[in-house]
């Protein structure tokens, strides 16, 4: 407990002394530590850090950094789809959602920058706080395991008609995966372990594959063997080691019944036909499992069939070119957010059970070209291949990390389309691309 309180006091100084040289230190560093909390909290806290740009910490000029005027551009082109958007009062209130997009850039653009150094603690510090969530979420499985005997408050998150789950539903399983993996990174990659970095590293390790998001999870074992295998001190003599860890380590992860259960399905999915399942529903008819053929291929569904998340996301990619056949959506989309009413009109035309409709294309290189077409789509390639293309010049594994994992993430999710995942994804983005500092206007 002495350790506890001391690692704290020094934390705290540390992070005042670096609020004194940058006065937006800490309203960004709220950015960062507050984003598992709701949404709230998130305006809270960036607007308390637009505040600090714009009063205490602007500058009488402009960084011209290329990379940051990007972002802003997306942001104007979504805006604009309203004047072409089909559902207009669907795409009102998405440009707010998607407001960050606007401002944290802009911000980061006319504020003194952080120095490296200050970089580094603000990816610490987010690192620790992802640690005290996953400690707190663990605690709070393990209490309510222990009131109902339910092993689902281990795993994955709660459904809307119960809150089961490691996290609640609100936060969803699959964004919480992409802070935590991005935190153990922080550990991973450092040069010297204390025993509290390892304890710290080994929670987040099993909160990731607790949270059982599938693409997450081949993500996050791919990017520790790149670690192992070229940013680690050993990498050049110890690759066989290295396998041999890294193998051993993915076995014990998939002996998890709850884990294996959820890969197996999508594995089994995979099949020519549907799985047969032991499911049942109250009229004992038996649930039928859709294949990623059937998915591409039924001309009619029913409500029996359920779309495990592979075959789901086939599913939408064959709505979605249904779509750009019919309607003139090339250059400029169907507005933003904007599409809803068309995937619905497909979950009636081929007779899906009520709900599947609601989803959107869960995928967001998809999501941006039907919504945005083919200007908003090459804007979003763009941002992350600068992205990617900077953390490789400076061989920064912690921001390739982060470049690896939303490039992955944007195949299975409309990560940009939820408040959180815009504030998550342009908050880091922007922190990494600091760098780069070429051009300045007065002001």
């Amino acid at each position: 407990m002495k350790n506890i309180y001391s690692f704290l006091a020094n934390a705290w100084q540390e992070m005042l002394q670096e609020q004194k040289l940058n006065k937006s230190f800490l309203p960004f560093l709220l950015i960062l530590i507050t984003l598992p909390t709701i949404m709230a909290i998130n305006n809270v806290t960036t607007a308390i850090f637009i505040f600090s740009v714009l009063f205490f910490n602007r500058t009488n000029k402009i960084t011209l950094n290329r990379t940051l005027l990007f972002p802003i551009v997306l942001f104007i082109w979504m805006a604009s789809s309203y004047f072409w958007s089909i559902d207009k009062a669907a795409t009102i209130p998405a440009i707010f959602k998607e407001i960050f997009l606007l401002l944290i850039p802009a911000a980061f653009l006319i504020m003194r920058p952080f120095y490296k150094s200050q970089i580094y603690k603000l990816i610490k510090y987010y690192s620790y706080a992802m640690v005290f969530y996953a400690g707190f979420f663990l605690l709070r499985a393990l209490i309510r395991y222990m009131i109902s005997g339910d092993q689902r408050s281990f795993f994955y998150h709660g459904e809307y008609d119960n809150d089961f789950g490691l996290v609640p539903k609100l936060l969803n399983a699959i964004h919480v995966s992409v802070y935590m993996a991005l935190a153990f990174f922080y550990f991973l990659n450092l040069e010297i372990k204390k025993k509290f970095d390892v304890i710290c590293a080994s929670i987040l390790f099993g909160f990731i594959f607790l949270l059982s998001s599938k693409n997450i999870i081949i993500v996050f074992v791919f990017l520790i063997g790149i670690h192992f295998f070229y940013f680690s001190k050993s990498s050049s003599k110890m690759r066989l080691r290295n396998l041999a860890i890294l193998t051993l380590i993915l076995v014990a992860i998939l002996s998890f019944s709850k884990i294996k259960n959820r890969f197996l399905v999508e594995f089994q999915s995979n099949t020519k036909t549907s799985v047969s399942h032991s499911v049942y529903n109250e009229a004992d008819e038996g649930i039928n499992y859709i294949s990623i053929n059937e998915a591409w291929n039924n001309e009619k569904f029913s409500h029996k069939d359920y779309f495990p998340g592979t075959a789901f996301r086939v599913y939408q990619f064959r709505m979605f070119l249904e779509i750009f056949s019919e309607e003139p959506l090339f250059w400029k989309g169907l507005g933003l957010n904007a599409s809803q009413g068309k995937l619905l009109e497909k979950e009636k035309k081929y007779e899906l059970y009520p709900g599947y409709g609601s989803f959107n294309f869960h995928n967001q290189y998809v999501q941006n070209f039907a919504e945005l077409g083919c200007i908003g789509f090459t804007l979003l390639v763009i941002i992350l291949f600068l992205n990617l293309k900077f953390a490789l010049k400076h061989k920064n594994f912690i921001h390739i990390s982060f470049a690896v994992l939303m490039i992955s993430l944007f195949l299975t999710e409309s990560f940009l389309w939820r408040q959180k995942g815009v504030l998550f994804f342009i908050s880091l983005y922007c922190l990494f691309q600091i760098k780069e500092t070429k051009t300045t206007l007065k002001i």
